[in-house]
């Protein structure tokens, strides 16, 4: 009887881990069956963007974090494919920080091109994870049709993420609060806050993007609020870093240098969590964000179960490739083609790479250590080989350019690691380019909006 492969999610490690698949089947490889759940209509994750918050058509809750207006924050040099680059699927070389939808259509053109589509089931939300006599019992249930299925399977990996269960953290006064109060999660245009003092607690990507895009859209003034240091660029006129929160009285913010600021709407940019409600505690990750997760052998053989697999459960520097060379790895893993070694030497890999995780000494030595861990499993697979130390030195670049201008790094281009060329300029700045879609984007010319810009 063929094995049967349980994939949970159908985002960028999802869609990753089947194409893993569908390129050894390519190849001749005798492949066992495999059913992917994803519980959105479509596939894309966090790229796939939804207007709803809190909960979605079925009343599950909302997977979506996604906003309109996003651009990517980091170089796409960092994240692409090896077997598939933005020059195949364009067409032509493109700016190196492209919005949400050209990424999400770089993203579809691969999976469209592999054809594995027919092995997902959209609508579909996994309840129930147990294992049981060396197998493992899925139960989901299909949204459209409001039926439950339990099916067996004999390995199962989850490729959920880890970016849609949100941190939100209580402040004195937010029950009284006389404005709007939402996760970073439930942001979806920054067009809300035109015109609006806003407070953002927080001070990693979100923070940072969601503030820049409330600026550039016209908000009045941005305060951030930190509990250990300020992010520390330089910001415009209008922003201004303080001390954490303490309370909030009517519509006024006090801050723990005793000053305070009258605010319309804050934004918790305050994190996610690994949130894993469909697993029992003998299958259940838990970690903390970080370059190496806990329990996991090379970043994603669950060590107490190696029947059982994550991906993408690190903290992120590189994303898309990684997500690659994870799925390739365990591929090779379920297929038989990585032995898999005894427990304890298991428990020890991770632990090691927590210790020289801990060892880093700044966000360069962090870049480096993750590109290293990609070249690691790459090179015990088939993936494609590509110039890790060029994405790294992309990343390099990139930080560099979010240092000299928080507001103008993405009008930046780098090497591409896979072709060699150099990424153009995009047609228009990004604090004037106002239109975030794909037709926009590809066009040589920016449009004619007749739209103000902000800032």
């Amino acid at each position: 009887m063929k094995e049967r492969i349980c994939i949970i999610g159908a985002g960028p490690s999802g869609l990753a881990q089947l194409r893993a698949f569908q390129s050894a089947a390519a190849k001749g490889a005798d492949m066992p069956e495999i059913v992917c759940y994803e519980k959105q209509a479509d596939w894309g994750g966090l790229w796939r963007y939804d207007w709803r918050t809190g909960v979605d058509e079925h009343g599950n809750p909302n997977h979506a974090s996604m906003y309109r207006y996003l651009w990517s924050n980091g170089p796409k040099e960092g994240l692409e494919f090896a077997d598939y680059t933005f020059d195949e699927h364009f067409g032509k070389p493109i700016a190196s920080y492209p919005p949400r939808a050209v990424l999400f259509d770089y993203i579809e053109g691969r999976v469209k091109k592999a054809g594995v589509r027919d092995k997902i089931r959209f609508n579909t939300v996994v309840r129930d994870v147990r294992f049981d006599n060396g197998k493992f019992e899925v139960t989901a249930r299909d949204c459209a049709t409001d039926k439950e299925t339990r099916e067996i399977f004999d390995n199962v990996i989850v490729a959920t993420g880890h970016f849609s269960m949100p941190n939100v953290p209580h402040y004195p006064g937010f029950e009284s609060f006389r404005g709007r109060i939402l996760h970073a999660h439930d942001f979806r245009d920054a067009r809300e806050f035109t015109g609006k003092d806003i407070l953002i607690l927080g001070t990693s990507y979100s923070a940072e993007d969601i503030g820049s895009q409330c600026w550039k859209y016209g908000c009045k003034s941005v305060t951030v609020a930190h509990r250990t240091a300020p992010m520390g660029f330089k910001w415009p006129d209008n922003w201004q870093e303080v001390p954490a929160l303490v309370k909030v009285e009517g519509r006024t913010a006090y801050f723990k240098d005793g000053t305070s600021k009258e605010v319309d709407a804050i934004i918790l940019c305050t994190g996610y969590k690994h949130h894993f409600n469909f697993l029992p505690d003998d299958l259940r990750l838990s970690t903390a964000n970080r370059l190496a997760a806990t329990d996991l052998y090379k970043g994603v053989v669950w060590v107490n179960n190696p029947a059982l697999f994550y991906l993408g459960m690190q903290d992120q520097w590189f994303t898309f490739n990684m997500f690659d060379a994870q799925a390739w790895w365990v591929r090779d893993a379920i297929l038989g083609r990585i032995e898999l070694p005894e427990a304890k030497t298991m428990e020890a890999d991770w632990k090691k790479r927590q210790a020289d995780e801990d060892a880093l000494a700044d966000d360069y030595a962090c870049i480096a250590y993750q590109g290293a861990y990609t070249q690691e499993l790459i090179g015990e697979t088939d993936y494609p080989s590509f110039d890790v130390e060029a994405a790294n030195k992309a990343f390099y670049q990139w930080k560099k350019h979010k240092k000299e201008g928080i507001m103008t790094f993405r009008d930046h281009g780098y090497v591409s690691p896979m072709t060699g060329a150099m990424a153009p300029p995009h047609h228009t700045p990004w604090v004037k380019a106002l239109d975030d879609s794909l037709e926009d984007y590809l066009q040589t010319e920016p449009a004619k909006t007749g739209q103000k810009i902000a800032g």
